[in-house]
């Protein structure tokens, strides 16, 4: 019996591994796709309602079904906070931010500054204690995107400094999302389908930005609605959640430190981006910090 025990315990970790490794992935590969498409001339907004459009009109029959059960659960002014700092503004500030700087500024970035907002926010929203290891590495983290934004200055100019602070933002609302649900107590999944299906609303703007959509020709639009919709949307959110069930929240919540160096490979593999001996150095500083705060 002990051994049938210990074989389910490693079959559970190693799945949970895996489901870990695979919302990172997911992740990493959105910020890759996102990068390309704005360097192949797709409009910023196009990426981002194919981010949430196509998981929004997939699910939802399933916020609709027994007359919008769950909006009603959760409440419009709640849902509407999460579809806000969770949906279509936070993909629009990230997706302008490649626009600006490089693929290395975003992918560093964005995860950090969400590791870094969550942090504080938890504090002084959910009163979660702050132990010194996590203090250190905070500072480690803000030192990091300090590297990374003094090259932004240096070798792009005051346009590069804006694309970071929109990553900065972005990772802000991740942080602000992640706190809300926390203290709200709304499952992943179903915050998944009420933020997407609200992001539904920006479906309008779409009219000002369809010549840029089929300019763009139907590879490139079915590649985003792929990794956008499909990947980093609800298959990361529900990898993450079953990594989370498998392992628990302490272990899982070390899985995001994998997308700037996984986003960071695959994007030198795939569209030739290598990154700057500036951002490789400001993501080995920023990996350490995520390692001091996510240790118990």
């Amino acid at each position: 019996m002990a051994s049938a025990a210990s074989l389910i315990e490693k079959h559970s970790t190693a799945l949970g591994v895996a489901c870990g490794a695979g919302a990172a992935l997911f992740w990493a590969l959105g910020f890759v796709a996102a990068r390309q498409g704005v360097t192949s001339g797709l409009s910023p907004l196009v990426i981002a309602l194919h981010r949430f459009a196509w998981p929004g009109l997939a699910l939802l029959p399933l916020v609709a079904k027994n007359n919008f059960a769950d909006l009603r659960v959760i409440g419009f002014p709640r849902a509407a906070a999460l579809a806000v700092f969770g949906g279509l503004p936070l993909a629009l500030l990230s997706y302008v931010g490649y626009v600006l700087v490089p693929l290395g500024h975003g992918a560093v970035i964005q995860p950090s500054c969400a590791a870094l907002g969550g942090l504080v926010l938890a504090r002084l929203v959910l009163k979660e204690p702050l132990p010194p290891r996590r203090i250190v590495g905070a500072l480690a983290i803000v030192a990091g995107l300090l590297v990374i934004g003094a090259e932004a200055l240096q070798t792009i100019g005051a346009h590069g400094l804006l694309g970071d602070f929109l990553f900065v933002a972005a990772g802000s609302f991740f942080a602000v999302f992640g706190v809300l649900l926390r203290r709200w107590r709304i499952g992943a999944i179903r915050a998944v389908a009420v933020t997407s299906v609200l992001s539904l609303a920006g479906l309008p703007i779409l009219l000002f930005s369809f010549g840029n959509m089929l300019a763009a020709g139907f590879y490139e639009n079915a590649m985003q609605a792929l990794v956008q919709g499909v990947l980093a949307g609800a298959g990361a959110i529900y990898l993450f959640t079953r990594s989370v069930v498998l392992l628990g929240a302490s272990r899982a919540v070390l899985f995001p430190s994998l997308v700037p160096p996984f986003t960071l490979l695959i994007g030198y593999l795939t569209i030739g981006e290598a990154p700057s001996a500036a951002q490789l150095a400001g993501l080995i500083i920023v990996l350490v910090g995520f390692r001091l705060t996510q240790r118990a």
